[in-house]
This record gives C-alpha cells, structure tokens and sequence, in this order.
C-alpha cells in the first residue's frame, strides 16, 4: 500500500496483482479501490504459484518496473507450512521472473529479499555478509535472491535485490510482534485488555519505518545498472526496548522482574499488575538473535536515508492503535 501511494506520487500507472483472501493490516481491497478510483491504479487476481495468472497480467500490463513484495511473509508460521512458503516465496519468484523474461525482458524488476537470510551471521550485516537462514522463510526467499542474480547474470536483466530489514507501520498485520505489541499496549491503556503474552523478548532487531523503505525500493530501481543493496537504519534495538518504548508512548512506566522461569517470566507496571507474560510457545524452534544492517551502499550509491527514528515509529503505531481502539 506504501508502494503504491508512493508511485502514484510520482506519476506512475499502477498494477497490483491480488489474492481472493487478501489483507494489509485491517486495509482491505475494497478500501483500496475506494481511495484509488481515479484510474490510475488497477487491480487483478492472481497467485505467485499459478504461472498462467501471471503471464495474463503481465502481457495485458506491460509494465515498465516490476515490484515483487508478495509473499508468505510471516516468519514463525513458515515452521508450520514450510512448503507453501517455499511455493510462494521461492519458486513462485522463478515463475515471475520467467514471465518477465519471456513477455517483458526490459522491464526493470525489484525483489524484495529480508534480513532474514542472515540469521546467524554477526552483525552489522551488509551485501558481502554471508547468509545462514534459521526458517523455512529464510531459506525460500534466499532461493528467490540467488534466482534473481542468477537471471540477471545469465539474461541481463535489469533484477536488484533489495534486502530489507524489519520495517514497520500501522498497517502492519495484527500476528506480527511489533503490531501485537502496540494494540495490546493500546488496549491496556483504555483499560480493555489485562495482560499480553510474548516470546523471546532479548531478540534484536533494526526496525525502520515502511514509508522510509519503499522510498527505498523505488531508487533501486532507478539506479544505474542493476544491483543487490541492503536498506535498513543501521540501529537495532531489543524487543523489550520496543515493548517499554511502546507502553512510554502512553506514559505507563515498566519495571522488568526478571527470569522467574519461563511460564513467570513478566514485566509489570509500577502499579504492580502483571501485564507481560512470556510464552514458549511463541519462540521459534531455532532463534535468528541479532539483525542489525550496515546500510553504507544504499547511503552512498542511491543517497537513501531513514526519516522516522525508533521512538517516533513506536509512537505513531501505538498511536494509530490507541484511537482506532476509542
């Protein structure tokens, strides 16, 4: 939807490419096409696993650039459908990329590849960092990104990878962490909800703005040749730092009562209830500890930089979800 809205900025025709079932952080389609009914933006269906959709749209669209941020984004649940989420993430951009070649080889494309294929790796991570995926959602995106070097490589086409790390906003979907933090905090402020259950809360991560990111995206595409670049703050910070920084935003003070074991584990307010419990079940079975991008690259070669700090991304999520919620 940022990339989008940002597009239509600058002039752009757009195509989005939609599945039957698709949602973007409570935005529906519907709203989509609300907002967008001047006829710059056009929507069809389709699915990265069905070839045949896809040839359909890109033979009556022609585009120009091709932006691929469709996925089976979410990390924990590729534990769980570890095959459709290599369907979707990875063979599924073979299938475009294909496409493209065959109906479009001029077109520029972007894919959109994530921190998460570092997983092991020290940070900061950067373009010669060396990948070690820790989910089948790893694995599968870093399948997409050797495909899309490899077609640039052996086709010349115009393919760059950007390796996004974790951006955030309000429309992010309400099963990620960042999002489950912010609309809980939101809803114990209101006094609607008492307690909220999380996983590993040590885990580090550089969080960014989506808005920021997209901007991103779009420069990489307007580079001069094609090229690999990662886009992130360069800052990490703890998912208990964003947790005290989300419930600060609504001046609720936290205290951390430490390791109780792992069912008593809790943070509480200075009111003495308990409102953050950890789970095991919400730990992944193998931990990616520490994301941190050294976005050098983007900085000098796309003169990309970060708007929204840390603080102000966790204040305008909490926010959002504190009026939505009154």
């Amino acid at each position: 939807m940022y990339l989008m809205e940002h597009l239509l900025r600058l002039d752009y025709d757009v195509w989005g490419v939609i599945r039957r079932h698709s949602a973007n952080g409570g935005v529906s389609q519907s709203d989509i096409l609300e907002r967008l009914s001047n006829g710059r933006v056009n929507l069809r269906y389709g699915d990265m696993t069905d070839a045949a959709s896809l040839a359909s749209i890109i033979s009556e669209c022609k585009p120009h650039e091709v932006y691929n941020l469709a996925a089976q984004s979410h990390v924990r649940i590729s534990f769980e459908v570890p095959k459709s989420t290599s369907d979707i993430n990875g063979t599924g951009v073979i299938n475009l990329l294909e496409v493209i070649r065959s109906i479009c080889p001029e077109a520029r494309f972007y894919q959109a590849s994530t921190s998460e294929m570092f997983g092991l790796t020290k940070p900061p991570q950067c373009e010669e960092s060396k990948f070690h995926p820790r989910s089948p959602y790893g694995c599968a995106k870093l399948e997409a990104y050797w495909a899309v070097r490899n077609y640039r490589e052996s086709y010349d086409m115009f393919a760059s990878n950007g390796i996004l790390f974790n951006h955030e906003s309000p429309r992010r979907g309400q099963n990620f962490v960042t999002r489950k933090i912010t609309k809980a905090v939101a809803r114990i402020k209101l006094g609607l909800q008492d307690e909220l259950s999380l996983g590993n809360l040590d885990a580090k991560r550089d969080w960014g703005h989506a808005k920021d990111y997209v901007e991103g995206m779009h420069l990489i595409l307007q580079h001069d040749k094609a090229d690999d670049f990662v886009i992130g703050t360069g800052i990490a910070h703890t998912v208990r730092e964003f947790l005290e920084t989300a419930f600060l935003a609504v001046d609720i003070p936290v205290v951390s009562d430490g390791d109780k074991g792992v069912d008593e584990k809790y943070i509480r307010m200075d009111t003495g209830a308990v409102v953050v419990r950890i789970d095991e079940r919400f730990y992944r079975p193998t931990e990616v500890d520490y994301l941190c991008a050294d976005p050098t690259k983007a900085l000098e070669q796309l003169g990309w930089k970060p708007k929204i700090d840390f603080k102000k991304l966790v204040e305008i999520m909490v926010l959002h979800d504190l009026e939505t919620q009154s």
